[in-house]
């Protein structure tokens, strides 16, 4: 276990809320209209389908009760309604080091500053709170939506892990690998905190 890991986070957008069970029913609604909009394209599952989302909760669920990751229900602050998914993984916690990942947004938020605040409470929380020296990021080659999103961070491209996961459709995929260390994080910051007009 990593002491604080999972703990509510909260921004004026968005509250990142430890992964519950009382999530369900909100996360469905989320995933339906993600998928919808095509928004599973590069994730490991396409969550729009019940029982798949019904199944990555309970795994989510499980590896937060045995602190192998933490992961989070994304939820807008003015709604109250639960508008995606994040989450720390990848822990390596004698290292000081950790992934931000498996990230998703309903459509209703893209474009809103939610992601961004999310980035802004999950970076700072690694590096303030927990300790952190370096936190990395990855993604499918082949999203350039989500690379742009890294080196809007800004993040730093260390390389391609070739052949690295098989996607759903049993297809190769190579993933491009990012991170942030301790002392690139106050210009990271600092351009998060532009980015949200603060």
């Amino acid at each position: 276990m990593w002491p604080g890991l999972s703990v509510p986070l909260t921004g004026s957008r968005v509250a990142l809320e430890p992964l519950a069970e009382h999530h369900r029913e909100g996360l469905h609604a989320a995933a339906v209209a993600t998928a919808d909009a095509d928004g599973f394209r590069w994730m490991p599952a396409t969550l729009g389908d019940p029982a798949v989302l019904d199944g990555w909760l309970a795994q989510s669920l499980a590896a937060r009760a045995e602190g192998e990751e933490a992961p989070f229900a994304t939820v807008d602050r003015a709604s109250g309604a639960v508008i995606g998914s994040t989450r720390y993984l990848a822990l390596r916690h004698p290292h000081r080091g950790l992934e931000v990942g498996w990230t998703w947004l309903a459509p209703s938020a893209w474009r809103t500053g939610a992601n961004v605040e999310s980035r802004l409470l999950l970076l700072g929380h690694a590096f303030e709170t927990l300790g952190c020296v370096r936190v990395e990021l990855k993604t499918d080659a082949l999203n350039l939506r989500s690379r742009g999103a890294m080196e809007r961070l800004p993040a730093r491209f260390e390389g391609i892990h070739r052949q690295h996961m098989v996607r759903p459709d049993g297809t190769l995929r190579d993933s491009a690998y990012y991170s942030v260390i301790d002392r690139e994080w106050p210009a990271v910051r600092a351009n998060l905190e532009r980015r949200l007009g603060r």
